[in-house]
């Protein structure tokens, strides 16, 4: 029995485990020969670090996650969390927490990882600030930051942007503060800096170069920041983020060699200065360096797995490549091989674009056959192929300068050749090391047609995210090598696409499901084609989908949502959250009457609980008499548009945004879509109204409105991506048009935008072309089909409301107009009616 010990359970520390469970499963070791004990400090299992923000947009720590508790159990690992290792005595070979326990090892692995430096500024002990590091970290800040207006970011990189996205996500004023001349100093150039300042600026905060500082002001709180050249910067919260340093005080106290900065000194196999010990991640000094990337550290850790199933002198660890693409504040960012070449001959190609925010920089050899390395600011589609260009030495084309430039018009010959082109051994995923050739093996030899699938089946993908576009063309391509074209149809019913459906029936016209089926189908159909062809009639012709019923879910068929109990809710819409009081007293008055429950959505309308099938109608006629129209909350159509008070009544408003949300909503009420829609319109860069959370946000600048498009709250949230910057209201809509219309018509059944733009080939560049450019010479098309919806809007409960046939389906019995005697209400512990939880009784 070997005993494995490992301190830290950090990423790289479970992907240690993960490997090591590898290596044994692949080598069928006899059971039980290696038991492997892990100690991490934090009260939880290990999570993500790299997509920490995300914490911040609502993703739940569970969600960030490596892998559950039990997965260590399930696994024959001994984890114990809220445990800290006080001790090595490297003669004994135990270590010992702090609770005195004691466990013998056989290999002890160091995944101590680091800690933030926090510089020795007078005053950095006040309430108010804080370090970017943990999940507790994350919770204390949002605490503080729910009464905080300002926040201040001491750090400009990645680790600081990551933080003042934090900041800003959570409606604070924020600044960054940089002591370098420029932003990333380590993978920008003066340039690229500058105009990633540029970028960040535009979004709202301040950014403060060359500043050192030189203490924090207040008394027991933060209240600012006063800088060497006596400057202040007043604040009421601050999160450091200058840096690392690697946590080697274990290492120092049992003797291990340390570097002269810290770092716990390793050779080629990740051995400590003591043979039985190893340190892996960012508490390793490999070379006089320390790795502050997730990627190297995976590669340590699989290093030593290695060594310890397939016996030590193997495998080594030469370095790593520390190439990163990131997206900061939704600016992307990236560089690669040698972004400087300070010591290399080189000659340099650049391309700037102040307009557009774009920079470019390649290093390329004095004969201009390789590329030597780059930097990108702003757009980095390119990344993935330049990256493996970079690592594999590819010869460049003769004029290499077509590498910093989008293919040209009419020119389908890209500049580098194709992702098939690449050596098989070409690493495509540097977070878990998977090359071009296991990615196609897995392709073939497991008939994987998506990425989804390929994760699961290789793990590539899973890190960063940054090779998903490259993982795309592979599949595509290696499933084109082998004759196969793969097509999404719809269902066993029919052999289309939606979008090749929704063609044919906007050309011939069918108004009916059967007809649909007929002409297209086979079959009698199901429970996937018949919604979905009820949504393509209804996003065409416009038509009331309660026609439609015998093809529609139940929320669909009574244009109302069914909730436990067997219940409605009624939504009436509420455009841009503005309301009269006479409209509240009518939604109070029919609320009193019907016994309905009240409840204020998230998206600014007030949702009304507990009407019976019967009902509907009878609580329709009162709010449309009042002035109210279906809130379509039923259907894949347009929810809401959010919006903050803006110039009306805030003072720090620079656009009316109320006023504009009710317009946008007026305008695209009832667009049926794939899936829901909802937007949002802030009126100032604190975007109030969370507009970069929806499906299209609109945020208000001094000279316009800036246009943000597919992103998405709910399980998985995305942030939108910037379609346009500073346009003025009229282009605004001309382009939600066309955005919309071109969703509408190309993605699949029951996909949201965020996730349509994720599986759009060209991605966010693709639809700029198309939106702003007409690149597909359709725009005129989008324009006219959507003033075609907006001509032929009608208010669905109106329309079943004032026909007889249609209000007589609105019954419990399709025998008898009895109602349902069987419902049953509770009184909640406010004084509200809420369904009886059947579940405990």
């Amino acid at each position: 029995m070997t005993n494995i010990v490992v301190v830290g359970n950090g990423m790289v520390g479970y992907k240690f485990c993960a490997s090591l469970l590898k290596q044994t499963q692949e080598q069928q070791p006899d059971g039980g020969r290696l038991r492997l004990t892990v100690f991490g400090e934090e009260p939880r299992p290990a999570y993500d670090r790299v997509h920490l923000s995300r914490y911040f947009s609502g993703t739940p720590a569970d969600e960030l996650a490596m892998a559950p508790a039990t997965w260590y159990a399930d696994n024959g690992i001994d984890l114990r969390t809220s445990t800290c290792i006080t001790h090595i005595d490297r003669e004994a070979r135990t270590v010992t927490t702090h609770t005195g326990e004691v466990v013998n090892y056989d290999a002890l692995v160091l995944a101590t990882g680091s800690a933030p430096f926090v510089p020795p500024v007078t005053g950095v002990q006040k309430d108010g600030i804080f370090v970017y590091r943990t999940i507790e970290d994350l919770e204390a800040m949002t605490a503080w930051g729910n009464r905080a207006t300002k926040a201040v970011v001491i750090g400009g990189g990645l680790l600081g942007l990551e933080a003042a996205k934090a900041a800003l996500d959570m409606g604070l004023e924020t600044h960054v503060v940089e002591f370098a001349p420029r932003l990333m100093p380590r993978q920008l150039d003066a340039a690229g800096g500058e105009m990633l300042r540029r970028k960040i600026e535009s979004l709202g905060i301040g950014i403060h170069l060359n500043k050192n500082t030189a203490e924090f002001l207040g008394y027991d709180c933060v209240t600012g920041l006063r800088f060497a050249d006596d400057s202040v910067l007043e604040t009421d919260m601050v999160v450091i983020s200058a840096g690392i340093k690697p946590r080697d005080e274990l290492a120092r106290q049992s003797g291990l060699a340390v570097g002269p900065r810290g770092g716990i000194v390793v050779n080629d196999y990740l051995q400590t200065s003591d043979p039985n010990i190893f340190a892996i991640g960012e508490c390793a000094l490999h070379n006089s360096m320390i790795y502050g990337l997730v990627a190297p550290g995976y590669d340590m850790a699989t290093v030593v797995a290695r060594q310890l199933t397939s016996g030590r002198g193997g495998v080594k660890f030469t370095g790593f490549d520390l190439s990163t693409k990131l997206k900061l504040i939704g600016v992307d960012v990236a560089s690669f091989g040698d972004p400087f070449c300070e010591q290399t001959p080189h000659r340099t190609l650049l391309f700037e674009d102040m307009l557009t925010g774009v920079y470019k920089r390649l290093n390329i050899s004095p004969d201009g056959k390789q590329l030597l390395g780059g930097i990108l600011v702003g757009e980095a589609e390119s990344y993935n192929m330049l990256l493996q260009a970079c690592k594999n030495r590819v010869v460049l084309p003769e004029t290499p300068e077509d590498l910093l430039m989008p293919p040209r018009k009419g020119d389908s010959t890209p500049a580098l050749a194709g992702v098939m082109s690449l050596p098989d051994e070409a690493i495509i995923c540097s977070c878990e090391g998977i090359s071009k050739a296991i990615v196609c093996t897995a392709v073939t030899g497991q008939e994987l047609t998506d990425v989804a699938a390929l994760k699961k089946c290789t793990k590539a993908g899973t890190g960063c995210g940054g090779c998903i576009p490259m993982l795309n063309d592979l599949i595509s391509e290696t499933l084109k090598e082998q004759g196969k074209f793969v097509r999404k149809v719809l269902c066993e019913h029919f052999d289309h696409t939606r979008q090749e459906l929704y063609d044919l029936v906007r050309i011939n016209g069918e108004t009916t499901y059967a007809d649909v089926l007929a002409h297209y189908g086979h079959g009698t159909g199901c429970e996937v084609c018949k919604p979905a062809v009820a949504s393509i009639l209804a996003s065409i012709h416009n038509d009331l989908i309660a026609r439609q019923a015998t093809v529609q879910d139940t929320n669909d068929r009574f244009l109302a949502n069914i909730q436990r109990g067997g219940t409605y809710s009624v939504v009436p819409r509420v455009a841009g959250g503005e309301i009269t009081a006479d409209k509240l007293i009518a939604l109070g008055v029919v609320a009193r009457k019907y016994d309905l429950y009240c409840k204020i959505t998230g998206g600014q309308r007030i949702d009304l609980f507990g009407a019976r099938v019967d009902q509907l109608p009878l609580i329709w006629d009162e709010l449309i008499a009042a002035g109210f129209e279906s809130g379509h909350a039923y259907g894949k159509a347009l929810r809401t548009v959010k919006s903050c008070v803006g110039s009306a009544w805030c003072r720090f408003g620079v656009q009316d945004s109320v006023g504009f949300a009710i317009e946008i909503e007026e305008r695209y009420k009832g667009l049926r879509a794939p899936h829901k829609l909802k937007g949002g319109v802030s009126g100032c860069v604190r975007e109030c109204a969370e507009a970069q959370s929806k499906d299209f946000g609109i945020i208000a600048t001094e000279k316009g409105w800036n246009l943000y498009v597919c992103g998405n709250g709910g399980a998985k949230p995305q942030h939108a991506q910037l379609l346009a910057s500073d346009i003025d209201r009229e282009t605004c809509i001309r382009y939600l048009d066309c955005f919309l219309m071109f969703y509408v018509k190309t993605a699949e059944p029951l996909t949201r935008t965020a996730t349509w733009l994720n599986k759009l080939e060209g991605g966010m560049a693709y639809l700029k072309s198309v939106v702003i450019d007409d690149v597909l010479g359709l725009n005129a098309q989008f324009e006219a089909d959507m003033q075609h919806v907006v001509n032929t809007y009608q208010c669905e409960w109106k329309s079943v409301v004032d026909n007889d046939t249609l209000r007589s389906q609105y019954r419990h019995f399709v025998n008898t107009s009895d109602t349902d005697d069987t419902l049953a209400f509770v009184t909640n512990e406010r004084g509200q009616k809420q369904p009886t939880n059947w579940l405990n009784d």
